[in-house]
């Protein structure tokens, strides 16, 4: 029996990206890179990983429907958004939430997690 849902990139705990109902939803994601890194430069690696995962599943930022951001100190908002805009600025963009959060690791700057139609 299947249940169209396709699971990428599974480990012990999650799946990176998941396809369901013509909808590609990533996992939250950060940079690996990280060691001195800027919020400009860990979210260009993440916008990275997003192209890779969703080229994966058959999508692409041009499908990009939603965006939820967390970032570790509001006061880098305008760094974001100068990688983020220069990155959406061929394509439609998404609904987008951006708050200030702690992350899990405190070399992280910023998570970012995508739904995409496929």
């Amino acid at each position: 029996m299947s249940s169209g849902i396709v699971r990428h990139s599974e480990n012990n705990r999650m799946s990176l990206a998941v396809e369901a109902g013509g909808f590609v939803f990533l996992a939250g994601l950060t940079a690996v890179e990280t060691r001195g890194a800027t919020v400009a430069a860990q979210t260009k690696e993440i916008l990275q990983r997003i192209d890779h995962h969703l080229a994966e599943a058959g999508s692409s930022k041009a499908n990009l429907v939603s965006a939820q951001i967390w970032l570790t100190d509001s006061a880098t908002f305008n760094e974001f958004n100068t990688v983020w805009e220069e990155w959406v600025a061929d394509v439609g963009k998404p609904v987008r939430a951006c708050v200030e959060s702690r992350l899990a690791d405190p070399a992280l700057n910023v998570e970012i997690m995508v739904t995409a139609w496929r």
